[in-house]
């Protein structure tokens, strides 16, 4: 129930409109008449407000609240948005608006799985209906058997088609205010990442085998551990001969130009001898007739599908070594620089990761078994310091 108060001697109302306390102010001057004026008029004013008719502008168009009260009728007409728009049109507009932020890649790995996933099964409902008994079914589809191809999605993919399905709901629920229905829905547990470096062994009987025209690319990846991309994507002016620094500015990903993968990942590597040697040998072939370091016959980058099937897989078919993604030379290099005793913070930084966490928690494991030590060089070390003490 509202009221008339007097303030510095002249008269406000004094209501509540939509949960909120209204107190407007008038220019009239306390007295009996003005009194009885405002509470007829308030009176009014509360049957307005009960029947729904009450036009708080119209009333008080000066008034600071009347912005209030328009952002709660924009929220309330959201609210009933997300009740109604269908979950493929909050997507698109939802991407539309990340377009800025991504890579090209990343923007139509996301359509496809917009395209092939979410909107066949989420086509007919509001994106504020979904709920998480929703959620759980969609996932339990991903995991079947495909009725056509016989095959089944990895668990790494159907947590990646997942992550986006959490960000467009999430995003909704946060813009049109309702309650988010991801909650407590873990990750699918996925194998431990399937490293499988070669040995310097392998290495060498690799770049001794391999086509003379594709030795300097395949040197400079088991030697520098760049990202497909980051290899052919890489250009003449960003190697530099006279520091022996190559910077990774950029990455090519199917067929396209971009930023490297992540802010961590735009790096400078020390060149070794033997990736200088490469180069220099590179530069021999397609200084001349390129932008890019490694190229085709015509100048242009690599097609890194087409090379991996005519050339990477055939070597190692030929070599009759265990067939591994080209990928693997990465984490060669990885383990080639931990088993030579390199600093953990330089080989992190040589890799492009923020820190040595996924050094050691991906690559460590592997350095015993490719310099045979397993523990000798500690016993080494006491063994060192014993003699040295019966010296003394």
């Amino acid at each position: 129930m509202g009221s008339v108060n007097c303030r510095d001697g002249k008269l406000y109302l004094d209501f509540r409109y939509k949960g909120l306390r209204c107190r407007e102010q008038t220019k009239l001057i306390d007295n009996p008449t003005n009194r009885k004026k405002l509470s007829k008029l308030l009176m009014m004013l509360e049957e307005q407000i009960k029947f729904g008719t009450f036009n708080y502008a119209h009333h008080f168009p000066d008034s600071p609240k009347i912005a209030s009260f328009e952002l709660i009728a924009q929220q309330t007409a959201e609210r009933a948005t997300g009740e109604k728009m269908l979950f493929p049109v909050f997507a698109k507009q939802w991407l539309a608006e990340k377009r800025v932020e991504w890579r090209a890649s990343q923007i139509e790995t996301v359509e496809g799985i917009l395209r092939c996933h979410l909107e066949p099964n989420f086509k007919q409902v509001a994106i504020g209906a979904v709920t998480k008994c929703d959620i759980l079914a969609f996932r339990l589809r991903l995991c079947e058997v495909d009725a056509v191809s016989g095959k089944r999605l990895s668990a790494s993919r159907i947590n990646h088609i997942m992550t986006y399905l959490r960000l467009i709901l999430n995003e909704a629920a946060e813009r049109l205010e309702f309650g988010s229905p991801w909650r407590n829905i873990k990750a699918l547990p996925m194998p431990r990442a399937d490293v499988q470096p070669f040995t310097l062994e392998e290495v060498t009987f690799i770049l001794n085998s391999v086509r003379p025209d594709f030795r300097p690319y395949y040197a400079v990846r088991f030697f520098t551990g760049l990202r497909t991309g980051e290899a052919d994507g890489l250009i003449w002016d960003n190697v530099d001969f006279g520091a022996r620094l190559i910077h990774i500015h950029q990455s090519l990903v199917r067929g396209q130009v971009g930023p490297t993968k992540t802010s961590g990942s735009h790096r400078t590597i020390a060149m070794s001898q033997r990736v200088y040697d490469a180069l220099r040998a590179q530069w021999d072939y397609s200084g001349e007739k390129s932008l890019f370091v490694f190229c085709a016959r015509n100048g242009e980058p690599l097609n890194h599908r087409n090379v991996t099937r005519r050339v990477w897989y055939p070597l190692l078919s030929s070599l009759s070594l265990h067939k591994r993604n080209p990928y693997q030379s990465r984490h060669t290099a990885a383990t080639l620089w931990l088993a030579a005793g390199e600093s953990p913070e330089w080989i992190a930084r040589q890799l492009g990761h923020a820190n040595t966490s996924m050094l050691f928690r991906v690559y460590s494991r592997y350095v015993p078994n490719l310099v045979g030590r397993d523990g000798a060089a500690f016993e080494q070390l006491l063994q060192d310091e014993l003699d040295q003490e019966d010296v003394e």
